[in-house]
């Protein structure tokens, strides 16, 4: 791999994927110049403010939509703005130019040789298309061009959705497509994926090959489209907008452009026919319900009774917006409890009414149509799973559902049904191979038709599954699982429901140091699932509380301030690789690691007063102890208490790991954010490996923090009537909040004084148990159990 560095980057094309890849490359801490036309009223102009307009305006758009394109405010200013005219010349000092254009191919070989003018030699020049071929897009192009030239597929929003595909032509230089493979995953934070040059790539053609053959099921099995909705979304490892919400998002415009594209374009496409656009479909097209970009599609948001929006939904025989109807099938309702998404899944595809009829034919069609694909659009089929879980949100690839469906048997069912499978995977089975993907020695393997044998993911260390180490369990309960990951290391995990941190867990976190302690370097606190933790477990607390059970509650809330002590000072570094939601609990065992490696989407926070308490897993200490720390004698001691309790008291929460710095969970120069989550369990591993030999000493427990008393407490206490006065508080927020400064001033102290860890958590626990009694607290805990937001009450 060539020794490249990119510092700057030029984007051309200011458009909604133009300036949220901008962002997204600033976000990463590089220079980037984004470039668009000159508005036809300006060509004559020579104000840069009017020349530039469309890509101030667009990059405008772009910041202040939501969610944020952009880890942190501040990346903003890493982006200049100019226009084609007048700044084309500034890409000779870039290290890589990305055109993201409007699609069409005249337009795009425009670009390219205004981009031949200045481009320096060597300079990577890559287009963001989605349908066109990059063979196309390169032809009257030098030979220096050519061979820095690909197409690099970003989907939107560029931050948040993982894929990235990358598709050479076949001048382009081998050195330029291990680059971009390596740099896309290392600092962009993508599941790059190696596509051939055919239409839609790999994504698209396979995420609109199983929106097409719905549509299909819907005349099939006489369907609607709110039971297809409750069948394809979360419950099958899918995202919530299932498929004919995906359809409004993406633009029904755009799904028919590509479902054309695929059916004009691949004779030799044994499902073509799938992707012939319905009757229904084509009128939806010229009556212009375009999804949201129209303002309806097969959904339409209207005004119901007493102002209140509806969502109504498109009966496809009589053309007309009807309220939503929920469905309802034996097979969801009974399989919906099960957590874990491969037992799930087998349940679902063996129900024996509607649902498992369409699961069946839904999965059947799938699976034959991604066979076929190898080796059409890719040589493995592992970048098929990749794809599709990075880019339409799946939680499970299709070859690893076949995997889970069983592959002999499915295929059989199949062939019965009248399903064809490709003649490698029956070559494979001939074999005496049952599966697309097995592991060993905590390494995954994948099936390689070409070579008729298995060979490793590529990654190898850089990726750490945990769930991988299943023949390395160290030990384990009903929630919690400790692996041996190898360069004695352990790592600890569990799979409660949206990782909410009981006794089972805290109880694990403490078996697992213990045994850490005794023969490991350290350990690694983790998660798979979607989230890390969205915290403690409110239905323990909420019953506990209800049943007046005071000192189950209080032996409960020890046990949690002992679990995250016992983190911060066990004989062996501890790092925790959070992502997703941490908040609560989550964000309190973050706080007392030695070390943390979040992923750059980690949303942050001590969240407690939202639902009526004060953080009491050691949260409010912890904030106090640093606000400790940060005072100065060139400033009000009060200024860093307050601020630090006004986090606590508003609920804030980082909407990324950067912003986490800003409220002071993570710490500069100690914790370190990892752009790619795949990544995150491999860089803990090192973190821990790192602090282990250079020679790690256990932290002696505190007893000098200051805190302030009174002084403090009154000015607090101002802030807070502040905030009521002004209606930013309720009556019981100014109850909770008043508890939580009483705790963070270290009581009604009649002067400063010097406290421990421990006076700070027994008055923390006071505070959280004389709060679990009061009704409104209650109130709000019941409110979030049942599915919704904290009343404010």
């Amino acid at each position: 791999m060539s020794n490249r560095i990119i510092k700057k980057v030029a984007v051309l094309g200011s458009g909604v994927m133009g300036s949220r890849i901008a962002c997204h490359f600033a976000g990463i801490g590089l220079q980037v110049l984004l470039l668009d036309i000159v508005p036809k009223d300006a060509t004559d102009s020579k104000d840069p403010i009017s020349r530039n307009k469309i890509v101030n305006d667009s990059l405008n758009n772009a910041v202040k939509s939501n969610p944020s394109p952009l880890y942190h405010k501040d990346a903003l200013k890493k982006i200049r703005t100019g226009n084609f005219d007048d700044n084309m010349k500034d890409i000779a000092g870039c290290d890589w130019v990305i055109e993201v254009v409007v699609e069409r191919l005249d337009i795009k070989r425009s670009v390219y040789e205004k981009v031949e003018q200045f481009r320096k030699p060597g300079t990577l020049i890559t287009s963001n298309t989605s349908g066109i071929p990059i063979h196309l897009l390169k032809e009257g192009r030098s030979d220096d061009f050519k061979k820095h030239f690909c197409g690099t597929h970003f989907f939107n929003p560029p931050r948040y959705l993982r894929l990235l595909e990358i598709i050479p032509t076949p001048e382009t230089d081998p050195s330029v497509i291990d680059f971009l493979m390596h740099y896309g995953d290392l600092y962009l934070g993508k599941t790059t994926v190696l596509c051939k040059d055919t239409p839609a790539f790999i994504a698209n053609r396979i995420g609109v090959y199983g929106i097409m053959s719905i549509f299909g099921l819907l005349d099939k099995l006489k369907m609607n489209i709110d039971e297809v909705e409750a069948l394809t979304g979360p419950v099958i490892g899918r995202p919530k907008s299932a498929t004919f919400r995906t359809a409004d998002v993406v633009g029904i415009d755009t799904l028919v452009k590509v479902a054309n594209g695929v059916h004009d374009n691949c004779p030799d496409d044994e499902a073509k026919d799938i992707f012939k656009i319905p009757a229904w479909l084509d009128k939806m097209v010229s009556s212009n319900w375009l999804g949201d970009k129209t303002g309806q599609g097969f959904f339409k948001k209207i005004k119901g009774t007493g102002g209140q929006s509806e969502i109504l939904t498109l009966d496809l025989n009589s053309f007309e917006y009807k309220p939503r109807v929920k469905a309802k099938f034996a097979t969801v309702e009974a399989a919906k409890p099960v957590e874990d998404l491969n037992q799930r899944l087998k349940m679902l595809c063996a129900g024996q009414d509607k649902a498992g009829e369409f699961y069946r034919h839904f999965h059947y069609g799938l699976f034959s149509y991604i066979s076929h694909r190898i080796p059409e659009i890719s040589d493995e089929l592992y970048r098929l799973d990749d794809a599709m879980m990075a880019g339409f949100g799946w939680e499970i690839g299709a070859f690893e559902s076949w995997d889970v469906l069983g592959v002999e048997k499915t295929v059989k069912a199949m062939k019965e049904s009248g399903y064809k499978v490709a003649p490698w995977v029956d070559e494979m089975l001939a074999k005496g191979f049952s599966s697309f993907y097995k592991i060993e020695n905590g390494k995954r393997f994948c099936y390689d038709p070409a070579g008729k044998n298995y060979n490793p993911l590529p990654g190898g260390d850089a990726f750490i599954v945990m769930s991988n180490f299943q023949d390395k369990t160290i030990w384990k309960n009903d929630s919690c699982r400790l692996y041996d990951l190898g360069d004695d290391v352990l790592g600890f995990q569990w799979f409660t429901k949206m990782g909410s941190i009981g006794g089972d867990v805290l109880s694990g976190i403490q078996t697992a140091i213990d045994k850490a302690e005794k023969n490991y370097k350290g350990l690694v606190i983790a998660n798979e699932g979607p989230n890390f933790s969205a915290g403690a477990n409110v239905g323990l607390i909420f019953m506990l509380a209800i049943e007046q059970e005071y000192d189950e509650l209080d032996m409960a809330v020890r046990l949690f301030q002992n679990t995250t002590m016992r983190a911060r000072y066990s004989s062996i570094p501890v790092v925790v690789a959070p992502h997703g939601l941490a908040l609560g609990g989550a964000c309190e065992l973050s706080l007392h690691s030695d070390k943390c490696c979040p992923a750059a989407e980690t949303y942050t926070g001590l969240v407690e007063l939202g639902v009526g308490l004060i953080p009491g897993g050691g949260g409010t200490k912890e904030f106090a102890l640093r606000a400790s720390d940060e005072m100065h004698h060139d400033e009000p001691e009060t200024i860093t208490l307050k601020n630090r309790f006004f986090t606590i008291a508003t609920a804030k929460v980082g909407t990324s790991a950067y912003e986490g710095f800003d409220i002071g969970v993570y710490r500069k120069g100690h914790d370190e954010v990892v752009i790619n989550q795949n990544r995150r369990i491999s860089e803990a591993k090192k973190s821990v490996i790192e602090l282990y030999d250079s020679g790690y000493v256990t932290p002696v427990p505190r007893k000098d923090i200051k805190v302030l008393g009174r002084t403090a407490l009154g000015a607090l206490y101002a802030g807070i009537n502040g905030m009521w006065r002004g209606n930013y508080a309720t009556d019981h927020d100014v109850v909770v909040a008043k508890k939580l400064a009483y705790v963070m001033c270290g009581g009604d102290l009649s002067e400063q004084s010097l406290v421990s860890e421990q006076y700070l958590l027994d008055l923390e626990r006071e505070a959280f148990l004389s709060l679990c009694g009061e009704k409104k607290t209650l109130e709000r805990l019941q409110s979030v159990l049942k599915g919704g937001k904290p009343v404010r009450n």
